[in-house]
């Protein structure tokens, strides 16, 4: 009886010990899928810049909204404005690294088809953080035009 006890111990310690190990692990993938744009993600308002500086900023309007979906390698985003009847969609590829996203879309709304069949790529500065980030509009020059602020909703 007392072995069976013993051994009902050290497993219990053993089983222990290997939750220890799994947990830091699980956190290590959290932390990892922070610094992904993978998720869901509103814009929440605009920034304008002059001479690389925030000039202006902007909250979307009551009503408007622009969702952006990622996946692994596959981008998707809509937006819908009340006071407008004009669709807005589009669908594509992306990467990133540390500070650059870059969009190559597929197809989109009828809109956006007569915007890709003039540029299919499109690349922003990215500041990427746990829970939003910023992609920036440069021109030919690096100097910055405007931002898309958004945040994560899953």
């Amino acid at each position: 009886m007392k072995l069976s006890f013993l051994l009902l111990v050290l497993l219990t310690f053993y089983a222990c010990d290997e939750q220890k190990k799994i947990v830091p692990n699980a956190e290590t993938a959290t932390k990892d899928q922070a610094m992904k744009l993978n998720g869901t993600w509103e814009m929440v308002g605009y920034y304008n810049y002059v001479d690389n500086k925030i000039a202006d900023s902007f909250q979307t309007n009551n009503g408007f909204r622009q969702v952006k979906m990622y996946t692994d390698h596959k981008v998707m985003w809509s937006k819908n404005v009340p006071q407008d009847s004009t669709e807005w969609f589009g669908y594509g590829d992306y990467n990133h690294n540390n500070n650059e996203l870059n969009e190559t879309l597929e197809y989109g709304s009828e809109m956006m088809k007569k915007i890709i069949e003039e540029r299919k790529e499109f690349t922003y500065e990215l500041h990427l953080e746990k829970d939003k980030f910023s992609q920036i509009e440069v021109d030919d020059l690096g100097n910055r035009i405007y931002s898309e602020n958004y945040k994560r909703i899953e």
